[in-house]
């Protein structure tokens, strides 16, 4: 509307101009004026209306990019016909993880068919974000006129944004409580299966001494720190001892943008790093999450170049307002289980009721200032890179 008042103002004064020239001034200068006053904009229009029927745009870029870089983004516009177009008005449009401070782009296409330029955007959030061209106009020469063009917008392309993934501590109290559950739990799982072949003779599991390329699950903790050395168990069927990890990016359909996409990048440095740690250590770990076609997946991550990889995964899947992760009815019973969630508010006990393992249950949260609506304990990252209890 404001466009539009300040167009007709414009006018307006031009006519008040011409009007003086023609019947004060010069009479016959002024009709020539008046002249091409009148079939400027004509051609102007057509210009406008040729543009908005015979122009494409397109974009690429990058699927990821590192937090605190700038990723490069290339459009393309293509004319058909050989007639010249006045003006093409381009406005990118990004989402809250980049800097939202962008230009209107303008070309002209005189004799060229095909034109490209790039600009760059700022990646300020890490998390998952989207590129796109928010419009395309036509303009006419004169500035007065500029219609949409009839085309199709290019779609929107999904970038991930990589934070930096600290290096836990492996005297993090989070870490050293899920450790000791699982040498506790491969502690039981052996005398339980030594009773089982007792009658044969055969003391639990066959062992031999880790090897590089054996699957890190199947490694016996309990015997591992007796001997100071890692020891694998043969019997892989029954090495099943896993705690596991849920991602929980719940986001409020009424959430602030900017708020919650600092909360998730909390979510996921902190989740990350304890996954980080874990492999490193040797202890393999289930995670679940939603990928890209809505489903949950869980993964049994045990090499320590895995978690970057998830991380990619994970960060190429767009947030769901409203959306909570679910427990696998088949992890139900694991022997430990850290739920990292950005909301433990009162819809997010429908998670942990699912988990039977309560005692062996905690939440990690995004601060110390994170609602839990839970009998379970919280914990969070703080700024020194070690995990703090509430």
């Amino acid at each position: 509307m404001m466009r539009f008042i300040k167009n007709l103002i414009s006018v307006t004064a031009v006519a008040f101009l011409l009007y003086i020239f023609t019947f004060y001034i010069d009479g016959e200068m002024g009709i020539i004026l008046l002249a091409f006053l009148v079939f400027a904009p004509l051609v102007s229009l057509v210009f406008t209306v040729y543009g908005r029927n015979r122009i494409k745009v397109s974009f690429d870029c990058d699927g990821y990019v590192k937090k605190g870089n700038r990723i490069p983004v290339t459009v393309t516009v293509e004319k058909s016909g050989s007639m010249p177009c006045a003006f093409i008005e381009i406005k990118p449009s990004v989402s809250t993880v980049f800097n939202k401070k962008l230009k209107t782009y303008r070309i002209s296409m005189l004799n060229e068919q095909k034109k490209n330029f790039t600009f760059s955007i700022d990646a300020v959030t890490g998390g998952n974000g989207e590129i796109s061209i928010e419009s395309v106009y036509s303009c006419g020469f004169l500035g007065f006129l500029k219609l949409k063009v009839k085309s199709e917008l290019p779609p929107t392309k999904s970038v991930g944004v990589i934070p930096e993934i600290p290096e836990i501590k492996a005297s993090s109290q989070l870490f050293r409580s899920i450790a000791d559950v699982v040498m506790t739990s491969d502690d039981d799982e052996e005398n339980d299966t030594s009773m089982m072949f007792s009658a044969n003779t055969t003391p639990g599991y066959e062992h031999r001494e880790y090897v590089t390329g054996d699957s890190l699950k199947r490694i016996n903790w309990k015997l591992s720190s007796k001997r100071s050395k890692l020891m694998v168990r043969l019997d892989e069927a029954a090495a099943s001892v896993q705690p596991m990890i849920l991602l929980d990016l719940f986001r409020s359909i009424s959430a602030n943008s900017e708020k919650a996409v600092i909360d998730e990048e909390k979510l996921l440095v902190s989740v990350f790093g304890l996954l980080s740690l874990m492999v490193r250590q040797g202890m393999a770990c289930s995670f679940a999450y939603y990928d890209s076609s809505g489903e949950i997946v869980t993964e049994s991550v045990d090499s320590p170049d895995y978690p970057s990889q998830l991380l990619l995964k994970i960060l190429s899947v767009k947030v769901i307002a409203e959306r909570r992760i679910s427990v696998p009815p088949e992890n139900s019973s694991v022997c430990a289980c850290v739920v990292a969630t950005t909301n433990a508010g009162d819809d997010f006990s429908s998670i942990t009721d699912k988990i039977e393992n309560h005692e062996n249950t905690s939440i990690l949260g995004v601060s110390q200032y994170s609602e839990n609506h839970t009998d379970l304990p919280l914990w969070y990252l703080d700024e020194d890179n070690n995990f703090k209890r509430v």
